[in-house]
């Protein structure tokens, strides 16, 4: 599946680089029609139901609202809490979207992961909109630890034969290091932490031609990537997209982060 360009009457030229396109905000009823287990530590649900019609995700960073049952000790008639996930594959003719879950410590949206089975639902909303990739690109990397995989893996599964995309994938466990099917030019490395992705990133050569960067993770760490990749690797702001996926100590943290 080629990787989705723009529509130009929809989408906003934000750069170069990328366009911003908005979406209607919906929110969905779906019921749990699959779970899988593509590692130890990765629940992949597929969710489906009509209410999947108009769904629409252009990106492979998009993120939708999943609302969950509140963690256990919360009171009774506490609302659903809201947690982001990236929309890891959407097939519109058999109105089924995939969502993969890392279960990590015991947080609402990992908890109810753990015990999903098909049968069940659960509401989704969004995503809000879009930040899509201009479609030809001579490079892109792509940095990123567990939180990060499933849009890594979403977009190297939409790239076309003959792209060039190297990746960079924080995971201390082996036994998560699973392959990452694409048609793509793949260079992929694994490394054990932060410390070891920013050591190969200030080694790896910079290609020739306007390539793009994009990282996602934990707050600090992913911080620290872009200011590598900017200040020491001379990319162009506009060439880099980096985001906070988690923080240590926070709950719920999703920003966009910026020099």
């Amino acid at each position: 599946m080629p990787a989705p360009s723009a529509p130009p009457a929809a989408a906003d030229d934000a750069s170069a680089f990328v366009q911003r396109v908005r979406h209607e905000l919906k929110r969905r009823v779906l019921t749990v029609l699959r779970v899988q287990a593509p590692s130890p530590a990765v629940r992949s649900i597929t969710l489906g139901g009509s209410d999947l019609d108009d769904f629409v995700s252009l990106s492979f960073d998009d993120h939708v609202k999943l609302f969950v049952p509140p963690a256990a000790g919360m009171p009774a008639g506490a609302p659903p809490v809201m947690r982001d996930y990236t929309p890891r594959h959407f097939d519109a003719a058999a109105r089924e979207l995939t969502i993969d879950f890392v279960l990590h410590g015991h947080g609402p949206a990992a908890t109810w992961a753990a015990q999903a089975a098909p049968g069940q639902t659960v509401a989704v909303g969004g995503p809000r909109g879009s930040m899509v990739l201009r479609a030809a690109l001579p490079w892109q990397w792509l940095v990123g630890d567990a939180s990060a995989r499933p849009a890594i893996t979403r977009r190297l599964a939409e790239l076309p034969a003959g792209a060039a995309a190297t990746v960079v994938l924080i995971e201390p466990d082996a036994a998560e290091r699973q392959p990452l099917p694409t048609a793509a030019v793949l260079q992929l490395h694994w490394v054990a932490d932060a410390a070891a992705a920013l050591a190969l990133l200030r080694s790896l050569p910079v290609p020739a031609g306007a390539g793009y960067a994009w990282c996602a993770g934990e707050a600090s760490a992913m911080a620290a990537v872009r200011q590598v990749l900017v200040a020491e690797r001379g990319l162009d702001t506009r060439a880099v997209r980096a985001a906070a996926y988690w923080k240590h100590g926070a709950a719920a943290h999703h920003e966009t982060l910026q020099a």
